[in-house]
């Protein structure tokens, strides 16, 4: 794990280093703006984490520079949650789980959003 200074930390056997698992129900911030807002269709969503994983904020701004968008953060603006890159058809990924609430019958958002998006392409090279 980088250290912010570009060391590297381990973990060692008093460390806590590893013990900050993220999970169960997050609220995560949308801008109203992007893909993920358009899938959900509300500001503020909850979704299930069960992860250790955190993007590392340093690159944000090199990585908007290269198109990416931020979409979705925690309610507090810390962790990045959602991010899309917008020239791309369907590119959106997140750090929580939607396959712990979708069901046959009632697909998550992203799952159906997805479907519907890659039968538009279909449909529009035919």
């Amino acid at each position: 794990m980088d250290d912010g200074n570009g060391g590297v930390e381990t973990r060692g056997e008093d460390s806590d280093l590893g013990g900050t698992m993220r999970l169960g129900s997050q609220k995560c911030r949308l801008q109203s703006d992007s893909l993920a807002f358009s899938v959900y269709q509300k500001e503020v969503i909850t979704e299930r984490h069960r992860h250790r994983y955190e993007f590392n904020n340093n690159y944000i701004e090199q990585l908007e520079q290269k198109g990416m968008k931020f979409s979705g953060k925690s309610i507090d603006g810390r962790l990045v949650e959602v991010v899309e890159i917008p020239e791309h058809p369907w590119f959106l990924a997140c750090q929580f789980h939607p396959e712990f609430t979708s069901t046959p019958r009632r697909g998550h958002p992203l799952f159906s959003g997805f479907v519907a998006a890659a039968a538009q392409h279909k449909q529009a090279n035919e």
